[in-house]
């Protein structure tokens, strides 16, 4: 592999690679030993930038909240942490996990700060460089739901108090940049708005899905975040193991989306499976497999500042890290567009 291109990061000085570890399989389907491998291997590979949360291990549940960051944080003792970069994300509010600070019920300062000082004690380190909300307190349409439904709002912690609470852990040196996910414009400019008028921290990023399947970010979010300066983390660029092309071979394979079916909610609308197939042809007509066309077109797109990548397994990280460098040619590029106008978004 040829070293990997260095970003920046929205409009801060934080400088992470095109490319960022993904950690959400570790203490699920990826067991300590291997995770450390792979933490090794990316690191070797010029992967210094780490991405978790402190509800993973996913699909989440009681047994291995948290199990990602403390396997993490083992790994992470051991090495020079001026040298690396650590991003983490506090949950939003739910329904669902009751075991993570009893909801939680709201992304206010108390919640905040429980949040940040649990991760901090589990990846065993004074700071990290890059906080994240996981998803709005807010209503919007986020994890596959696809229009917003007004009538579903609901009193919630206001902006400006979740980015206060946020510039004390900035000041207090617990956070070093502050960022959002599964974000909309709105979202975006009213976190921007109040860092502006409060002279408070910018955030300098935003996690977002983005792939061959779902390239929403570009209709509304890449105006917004290209002059706010806020930089795109790309997740699932694979699609769950879709675009790898397996489940089209073989609809039972092992992943993901077989362990656990509920899982994957975004990729069962109509137009899924016929733009799968499109895409795989192009691969092949290319000379690719279909992971390198979908690791490959992340890639090139500007507004990303790195992509974030996970794997079950070292076997399979070997496998979509040199992935991520696939040339891509203007005549392909063009190709990819015309199927995506033909299946526009099939998994929003």
């Amino acid at each position: 592999m040829t070293p990997f291109q260095i970003n920046a990061l929205g409009g801060s000085a934080l400088n992470v690679p095109e490319v960022c570890l993904g950690t959400m399989t570790f203490g699920e389907q990826t067991n300590e030993a291997d995770a450390h491998a792979q933490l090794d291997f990316a690191l070797a590979a010029g992967i210094n930038f780490i991405d978790t949360a402190e509800m993973y291990a996913v699909p989440p549940r009681p047994d291995t909240c948290g199990a990602s960051e403390s396997i993490v944080g083992r790994w992470l003792k051991n090495q020079p942490r001026d040298k690396l970069l650590i991003a983490t994300k506090v949950a939003g509010p739910s329904r669902n996990l009751p075991w993570i600070r009893k909801g939680p019920p709201a992304m206010d300062r108390a919640n905040i700060r429980a949040a940040i000082d649990g991760s901090l004690q589990r990846l065993q380190t004074d700071y990290v460089d890059l906080y994240q909300l996981h998803w709005p307190e807010r209503n919007q349409p986020m994890f596959g739901q696809w229009k917003f439904e007004p009538e579903k709002d609901r009193m919630g912690t206001p902006i400006r108090e979740q980015l206060e609470a946020l510039g004390e852990l900035v000041r207090e040196g617990k956070v070093r940049h502050i960022g959002l996910s599964n974000e909309h414009p709105w979202g975006i400019m009213e976190f921007t708005r109040l860092a502006d008028e409060l002279g408070l921290p910018r955030i300098v990023s935003t996690q977002n899905a983005y792939s061959l399947l779902n390239r929403t970010f570009e209709t509304g979010l890449s105006e917004v975040c290209h002059r706010q300066k806020v930089g795109l983390l790309a997740y699932s660029p694979l699609a769950f193991g879709h675009l790898t092309g397996k489940y089209l071979a073989n609809p039972n394979a092992k992943g993901r989306l077989t362990q656990w079916p509920s899982f994957g909610q975004r990729y069962t609308k109509p137009n899924v499976v016929p733009a799968l197939q499109a895409y795989a042809e192009l691969a092949t007509k290319h000379g690719l497999t279909p992971t390198q066309l979908a690791l490959g077109f992340a890639r090139t797109r500007w507004f990303v500042a790195s992509t974030i990548i996970g794997a079950s397994s070292l076997a399979q990280l070997r496998e979509t890290l040199p992935a991520m460098q696939t040339p891509m040619s203007p005549e392909l590029l063009a190709e990819i567009d015309a199927i995506h106008l033909r299946y526009t978004n099939p998994a929003p």
